[in-house]
């Protein structure tokens, strides 16, 4: 050990009274499978982060893919890019336009999703697209709206359109929510009041939706190494004032995702996985609050 990280290790354990924990992550991701073989899903902000590993999990386990970006180039290049990892990807992503808050768009969506894969029929949504932000201390009029618009009443909507289409035309389907740790905390953030209302809406959606074979869930993150916090999953992951020691990978979510849509899934109905290493479960330390 050089005399930088001993020093680093000693000052740690000074300020907090317990050892600067070094993390690894040993993530095993899956294989290439038919678990989802033939199926078909629509997954909103699906060109980085958890979006991104969740449509590569996904293809990898046979299914059909749709991801959506309000731009069109980095949706293009994002597409690009997931056709260039597997030859057997090239034929079954694609990528279309949307924008969560308008949400007179999206029945066309629908219609425009089938007509360019040629699949007849979506039967998983993934409702993912989200942005941060809306301290109470500091957030405007227009910044909660942008967030609340996209992050909550888009879901609720494409979930309302996605329900009833899956109702009308017999689809055994699946919709799963990406919520947050943060539906755990203090709402003091317009973000994080969105994921409350997301936790709710994927236990009201269950209800609803069950009786016609849609089932529905949840996966609650905790802090994630995404360009939405500004890190690298090939970085440093080191994330002291969670249990974990680390940030949570993208990967890792699009494991649980794959299975919870998967039939192994079936029998778990308006339940929120939480993945969060600890953060909003056992502690809240991660989080600054203030006024």
């Amino acid at each position: 050990m050089n005399i930088k990280n001993y020093l680093k290790r000693a000052a740690h354990f000074l300020l907090f009274g317990i050892p600067e924990i070094h993390t690894t992550a040993h993530i095993v991701s899956l294989a290439p499978n038919e678990l989802l073989k033939e199926r078909m899903a629509l997954i909103t902000g699906g060109t980085s982060g958890i979006g991104y590993s969740i449509a590569k999990a996904f293809l990898y386990s046979g299914a059909n893919v749709c991801i959506t970006s309000r731009n069109e180039e980095r949706l293009k290049a994002t597409c690009m890019k997931l056709k260039t990892i597997q030859p057997f990807f090239e034929d079954r992503i694609y990528g279309i336009v949307m924008d969560n808050k308008r949400i007179a768009d999206f029945p066309k969506k629908i219609d425009d999703i089938l007509l360019m894969s040629g699949r007849k029929s979506i039967d998983i949504l993934v409702n993912n697209a989200g942005v941060l932000g809306g301290d109470i201390s500091t957030t405007t009029e227009d910044i909660y709206d942008e967030i609340l618009d996209t992050n909550l009443k888009g879901v609720f909507f494409l979930s309302q359109t996605m329900g009833r289409y899956m109702r009308d035309n017999h689809i055994k389907g699946n919709i799963l929510n990406i919520a947050s740790s943060s539906s755990l905390r203090p709402a003091a953030s317009a973000y994080t009041l969105t994921k409350w209302g997301i936790r709710g809406l994927t236990l009201g959606l269950a209800k609803v939706l069950a009786p016609y074979v849609i089932t529905v869930n949840g996966i609650a993150p905790g802090p994630t190494a995404t360009p939405m916090l500004g890190k690298d999953e090939e970085g440093d992951i080191t994330f002291h004032t969670n249990p974990l020691g680390r940030y949570v990978l993208p990967e890792e979510i699009a494991n649980m995702a794959v299975f919870l849509v998967s039939d192994m899934g079936r029998s778990i109905v308006g339940d929120i996985v939480y993945m969060t290493g600890g953060s909003g479960l056992v502690t809240f330390d991660d989080v600054t609050y203030r006024f």
